[in-house]
């Protein structure tokens, strides 16, 4: 198999959200998305004292397209207008179809604003193509435990499959596009290949230490966007590194996203305005 090669490497830029370290490297001005996969906030790690206001993701839209939040340390408490409500712990990973339309909130449960402690979350937004883009809306939060892991390279990597496959691994979420997705812990030295078809994007990023692609070492916090041109990505950690890892085929259709909405068009973003005001998303009657 030969090997996919890099095209460009791209720097998270420094956003912080109130007193939420934030690294977001999609999109980005040299980068509009890695078609499906489109936005990434990396939140933390930083380490929240005592009686603090947890994450600041009060209620808010969306539509037209999913949201997966990985939860490295610390924990999201999930609610949501249409009735989900559920608190991941770290290790956990929370699914969501905006589709139609909801309102949900991300905030830090009570026991993490009362006791603190350590904070390293990621959200990852997924397009949805146009014949889904108003879906029903639908929630997944999975514990750690719930999640399909298994082991390479004589246990020095440990991959938390999320959706897809991997060989003969399948992940834990059914998605509505086929996309492979995961999550990656990695001890120094240690390696593996992911075959990955030719026409498939390919989503890379480093979350921590840093790992050796095509002899070039690369740390944490940064994007690697590869080419259409092989069949396969390998990976060797310079160091204990956590590697978030995903590849689809493109929707090669055309994308507008303003605010907490993606469309294919601007009329579509407008129409999911007025659908919001006019209490189209449902009600939030949550506390």
């Amino acid at each position: 198999m030969t090997m996919k090669t890099i095209n460009a490497i791209h720097a998270a830029d420094y956003h912080p959200i109130a007193d939420l370290i934030t690294y977001n490297p999609l999109p980005s001005h040299k980068l509009k998305q890695i078609d499906p996969f489109i936005f990434l906030n990396h939140h933390g790690h930083q380490t929240y004292p005592k009686n603090n206001n947890g994450l600041p993701f009060g209620p808010h839209p969306h539509r037209g397209m999913e949201t997966v939040t990985f939860i490295l340390e610390g924990d999201i408490m999930h609610k949501d207008s249409g009735g989900h409500e559920s608190v991941i712990e770290a290790g956990g990973i929370q699914w969501m179809t905006a589709g139609s339309g909801l309102i949900h909130a991300e905030v830090s449960s009570e026991k993490f604003k009362k006791e603190g402690g350590d904070l390293e979350i990621l959200q990852l937004w997924v397009n949805l193509p146009a014949k889904h883009k108003m879906t029903k809306p639908k929630y997944i939060g999975l514990q750690k435990n719930e999640i399909n892991q298994f082991k390479l390279d004589e246990d020095k990597v440990n991959v938390q499959l999320i959706s897809g496959e991997w060989e003969s691994q399948k992940g834990s979420f059914e998605t509505i596009s086929p996309i492979m997705l995961s999550t990656i812990h990695m001890k120094a030295g240690g390696k593996f290949t992911k075959s990955i078809p030719q026409e498939e994007n390919v989503f890379f990023y480093i979350v921590k230490g840093s790992v050796e692609l095509q002899g070039e070492k690369i740390p944490f916090r940064n994007l690697v966007e590869f080419n259409n041109d092989g069949e396969s990505v390998s990976v060797k950690a310079s160091e204990d590194a956590i590697i978030i890892l995903g590849h689809a085929k493109p929707f090669n259709e055309p994308m507008v996203a303003q605010g907490p909405f993606v469309m294919n068009t601007q009329q579509e973003i407008m129409q999911a305005y007025q659908d919001y005001q006019a209490g189209k998303f449902g009600s939030w009657d949550h506390e």
